[in-house]
């Protein structure tokens, strides 16, 4: 086999990983499991997608190489294949914003009216946790949280904002968390916090980027 061809076949298998992110929902799909691994059922309700599609969109990530799963019981649970994928994402993401015009008009338009304020790095945040000078919100859902999040970060979905308030320091800075950058759950927590008089900023991504730095990370509960 010549050199050519061994990198023909190469690149027509990185193609592969091409072809199984050439879809806005299978690119979901991916956004939820980095958050912890989801069967199929449970995919299916978040992105609002029949069972039968959700899992034929499974089976072509799982053919790229993208997601693994495994059976427990008589439920198959899907998970990304490694952390690699969220590096994957994070990059497909930069490069949409910096090289598609409307990527980047979406995000100035829709993202950053929302909240014109500099997120806050990961490396920063967890320089300004160790010396306790902030709190950090994780308001994904518990299920999510449970799964892994923020060492010291409590759990308040945007929904509970409201009733939960007493429970955050009124004189430390709040950074909110969730899903990725263009995950709109931290948009809307920094906005009611703000709403309520308080001080508060997002961070720059979310967990699973956070995760992928090799940054340190607890678990609540091991359970699906």
């Amino acid at each position: 086999m010549s050199n050519k061809t061994v990198k023909t076949d190469l690149f027509e298998q990185f193609a592969r990983i091409g072809r199984a992110l050439a879809s806005g929902k299978r690119l979901q799909i991916l956004e939820f499991l980095a958050q912890g691994e989801r069967n199929v059922e449970t995919l299916a309700q978040l992105t609002g997608l029949p069972i039968a599609s959700t899992s034929q969109h499974l089976q072509q990530l799982r053919q790229a190489g993208l997601v693994c799963a495994s059976k427990e019981g008589l439920y198959v649970f899907y998970r990304l294949a490694g952390d690699s994928i969220v590096r994957l994402l994070a990059a497909l993401h930069t490069v949409g914003q910096e090289h598609l015009a409307e990527v980047d008009k979406l995000v100035r338009l829709y993202y950053d009216s929302k909240d014109n304020l500099e997120p806050v790095p990961a490396r920063e945040l967890m320089q300004r946790v160790k010396k306790g000078l902030v709190t950090v919100l994780d308001v994904r859902p518990p299920e999510e949280y449970a799964a892994g999040h923020i060492p010291g970060a409590i759990n308040m979905p945007v929904s509970e904002i409201r009733k939960r308030l007493k429970e955050i320091p009124k004189d430390q800075e709040i950074v909110a968390y969730c899903r990725g950058p263009y995950c709109l759950m931290a948009f809307e927590a920094v906005a009611e916090l703000r709403k309520k008089g308080r001080s508060a900023r997002r961070l720059e991504e979310g967990f699973p980027e956070w995760r992928s730095a090799g940054l340190p990370v607890e678990v609540a509960d091991a359970a699906h």
